[in-house]
């Protein structure tokens, strides 16, 4: 079975004469590249074992072609991805590929951390000195005095020289194997193979982690027929990135985490699990909001516990039985910025974490009001805090909105931050998400270590559940 794909599904959806054809420009070295890789594969039998990380960049394709397992990655990440699938399944055989964009630049500490790990994982590092697909752009790894769309008068000397990775990695203890290839000519290029074989060998072996470099032709940037870019690389990107094997050491296998558990007994503990079933105090899944997913949206200020009530209800949604995701999205301070979080709520299983449309917000201040309001689905519902917000915003007339005074609440209560659980009571009180019962025994849970401020907790939920019912239901 080859490794490669008979078609290429990306040109035409893989019909005609574009079912044959590649991505890639005339004279680009990831073809090249890519033969080397899908041949070692087939050699060395590893195909059901191969996964194959593609980044962003030029690389990202990789998936079109190898018949493997693939992940894509966001931009820079390929080696935190890598880590991950090579520790859920130690067995795989895991390819991480790479431009010199994704991996010398945003993604540099990365390939650090994971060179620092030096777990046998295999990273083949594409260095062609250019952003290729987004632009041509400088690269770390662009040469001095070449001239590129963000350096048009060439790479001078304050935009810094260009990063060694093969030299900076190899210095590092984890890895085992690092080389320098090259595609220029026959000679480089069977080099280059070797060095992807002898790379994929050692992780095969639980040896340890592997490193291989190659220089590659850009015609397109380069301006350059394929020939002339070959000369380039040859004349100029040696000089300042020298061939060879920088390090080599003979290392014993080590490597041996043993196949994953999937025993629910043997994870009980983790995290405060238990085996014993919580409580449930809900009929069902709450089908008067939505009959399958529901988005909720929490929003205020860095500090006015949107995050907490969030993770609260969250729980509550596990507690009774249901799939429930949090996704929190912080301001850069600690106090006072922005503070947000998504969460869903399915009968079934969450598919996307993100609330973009919600049927609930909470929202502690004007800004989030302002900025969320318009995204909540007709027939929504907003609960807002009207101590703070004093005018809020004309939106859809089949969404109600819900002004109770939470800071003013909480204030009476003694305590200004229990303004969050006066919140989480309103919602409570709006929606009838779940019975309150339910959210209490999720408070009691988070709070079982801070006893103390628990029954300040349990008032201000229930004096939110009140001053809703007041709005909602006026003498």
């Amino acid at each position: 079975m080859s490794v490669f794909y008979q078609r290429f599904e990306r040109h035409a959806h893989g019909e005609g004469l574009k079912a044959h054809a590649t991505h890639y420009c005339a004279g680009c070295g990831h073809g090249l590249i890519h033969k080397y890789v899908a041949e070692a594969i087939e050699e060395l039998g590893i195909q059901d074992r191969t996964v194959a990380i593609s980044p962003v960049g030029c690389a990202v394709f990789m998936y079109y072609y190898m018949d493997v397992g693939n992940t894509q990655a966001a931009h820079g990440r390929a080696p935190a991805v890598a880590i991950g699938h090579k520790t859920a399944n130690p067995e795989a055989v895991v390819l991480s590929y790479q431009g010199d964009g994704d991996l010398a630049s945003i993604g540099l500490a990365e390939i650090m951390q994971a060179c620092q790990i030096g777990m046998p994982i295999t990273f083949i590092f594409v260095n062609n000195a250019i952003y290729g697909m987004t632009g041509g752009q400088m690269a770390p790894t662009t040469l001095p005095g070449q001239k590129t769309t963000t350096t048009p008068e060439g790479r001078g000397r304050l935009t810094g020289e260009p990063l060694r990775m093969a030299e900076i990695v190899s210095q590092i203890d984890g890895p085992v194997y690092v080389e320098r290839c090259a595609l220029f000519d026959n000679k480089q290029r069977m080099r280059t193979k070797k060095a992807i074989k002898k790379a994929l060998t050692l992780q095969i072996e639980n040896r340890g982690l592997s490193f291989v470099e190659i220089l590659s032709e850009c015609p397109t940037h380069l301006k350059m027929t394929p020939t002339d870019a070959e000369e380039w690389v040859k004349n100029e990107m040696t000089r300042y990135f020298p061939l060879g094997v920088k390090k080599d050491e003979t290392v014993e296998p080590w490597f041996s985490l043993g196949p994953p558990r999937f025993d629910p007994d043997e994870v009980v503990g983790v995290l405060g699990a238990t085996n014993t079933a919580p409580e449930r105090f809900g009929g069902g899944f709450p089908s008067h909001i939505d009959d399958q997913d529901i988005e909720i949206k929490f929003a205020g200020a860095g500090g006015d516990g949107a995050q907490t009530i969030a993770m609260i209800t969250t729980r509550t949604a596990i507690n009774e039985g249901w799939d429930s995701t949090h996704i929190p999205s912080y301001g850069p301070e600690s106090r006072g910025g922005t503070s947000y979080a998504d969460v869903h709520i399915a009968r079934d299983e969450v598919l996307s974490p993100s609330s973009p449309h919600p049927h609930l917000l909470v929202a502690f201040n004007a800004p989030s009001l302002d900025k969320f309001g318009p995204t909540v689905r007709r027939g929504g519902v907003i609960v807002y805090d009207s101590s703070v917000v004093e005018k809020p915003p004309t939106l859809d007339d089949s969404i109600r909105m819900i002004g109770v005074p939470c800071t003013a609440i909480a204030q009476d209560l003694g305590k200004r931050m229990v303004k969050n659980t006066v919140a989480l009571g309103a919602m409570q009180a709006a929606t009838g998400l779940f019975p309150p019962e339910s959210f209490l025994a999720t408070l009691r849970q988070s709070l079982a270590s801070k006893c103390s401020v628990l029954e300040l907790n349990e008032e201000a939920f229930e004096r939110g559940r009140e001053a809703c019912e007041a709005v909602l239901h006026p003498a």
